[in-house]
């Protein structure tokens, strides 16, 4: 089984019969001690031991839709919903860039209050007063002239999970408002305008089955994200999958493995679903090859509001108390937080010029490309 591992690492890639041989036998003695091993070689031949920081802000719990699973979903009328002002976000990234946070995630539910105006005013916002950081959205699907103007204004990641590459599944997740090939779309389009993308999916959901995650496997090599986010499932109280068996941690730790080395300079986040699951979850991800951890910035007063599955860890912790408790967790397994954008390897961001630069001049085009904040030694490109 170990000739797989080895395979994977070589060629970034298996044919789906090996990956079945593979997720099969996962527990077989010494085969995830060996692949999170090898995850780990090809993890600091390019980020080293460098663990980025995002500051999440939880920024609206208001969702037009109804996804099955989700506790923002627009029919749980048990939800308490919550907007955060500009100014409110504003403090949230200035608390964060005090704490040495250079990226802000702003994630909210699919809130048809905040329109493109009100947030590509916001985005601009944070980018004067945060030169030096990189602008996340987690928006969900939008239009693509919505997506271009975020961009425009400052934008220059964003984060929307595909859930599953599964037709089959997605409609069991989902109801039929909502379609697989437009959220593959969006995807696309937002590809295209120039962001660095992220998508993902949720582990041991409802109706997932090996066919699925191998389609997931095969979409993510297809498409080739800058991020991937993978978590446990797990079922919140208010939802049709209120029932349901959650996922486990242990199989989310082997697929993270998997993703490092199909794509080895994925940026990987160990997620707050795998730390709800497993006290130890977030360590075991990084020990497995994530590089990305994401503490909550948000208000602490709002972060209860903000629960998409039961039991959510952290909701309680300041800012402050998050980032020195998971500094030490992640030197406790042998890493390093590090203070910079955290750039996925090898891209080049493209900061659109503004009104009145010239981007014919050439000593002006210069600023127009962000590149990493990477110390001398540390965090080496792909060639």
């Amino acid at each position: 089984m170990e000739k797989l591992v080895d395979k994977l690492e070589r060629e970034g890639m298996l044919s789906r019969s090996e990956f079945t041989e593979l997720l099969a036998g996962r527990k077989q003695a010494g085969l995830a001690a060996y692949l999170f091993e090898r995850a780990r070689v090809v993890r600091h031949r390019i980020y080293r031991r460098d663990v980025y920081l995002r500051g999440l802000i939880e920024f609206s719990s208001y969702c037009r839709n109804d996804c099955f699973y989700c506790g923002l979903r627009k029919s749980n009328t048990a939800a308490e919903r919550y907007r955060l002002s500009a100014d409110e976000i504003l403090e949230c990234c200035a608390q964060g860039h005090a704490l040495g946070f250079r990226t802000f995630v702003l994630q909210s539910g699919e809130d048809p209050y905040f329109t493109d105006e009100r947030m590509a005013d916001i985005v601009r916002a944070i980018r004067a007063a945060h030169p030096d950081c990189a602008i996340t959205l987690s928006l969900g699907e939008r239009a693509f002239e919505s997506y271009r103007i975020l961009f425009e204004a400052g934008a220059e990641r964003y984060l929307l999970r595909h859930e599953t590459a599964n037709e089959r599944h997605y409609q069991g997740l989902h109801p039929s408002d909502l379609s697989l090939r437009h959220r593959l779309d969006c995807l696309h389009e937002l590809q295209e305008i120039g962001y660095q993308v992220g998508c993902g999916f949720m582990v041991g959901s409802p109706g997932q089955d090996l066919d699925c995650l191998l389609d997931d496997l095969f979409f993510i090599k297809e498409f080739k994200p800058q991020m991937v986010g993978i978590g446990p499932f797990i079922p919140h109280k208010d939802t049709p999958f209120a029932g349901e068996k959650p996922g486990e941690a242990g199989l989310t730790v082997f697929l993270l493995a998997i993703l490092r080395l199909m794509e080895p300079g994925l940026l990987l986040p160990a997620t707050t679903a795998l730390g709800t699951i497993d006290p130890r979850g977030r360590e075991a991800g990084i020990l497995a090859g994530a590089n990305v951890l994401m503490p909550n910035l948000s208000p602490v007063r709002v972060r209860a509001k903000y629960l998409l599955y039961d039991n959510k860890i952290c909701t309680g912790d300041e800012a402050a108390e998050c980032r020195i408790c998971l500094e030490k967790r992640v030197r406790g397994v042998g890493y390093a937080v590090a203070v910079c954008r955290g750039d996925c390897a090898g891209f080049k961001p493209v900061r659109v010029p503004l009104t009145g630069e010239n981007p014919s001049d050439p000593k002006e085009m210069e600023k127009y490309y962000v590149r990493p904040e990477i110390p001398e030694g540390r965090g080496l490109y792909l060639s």
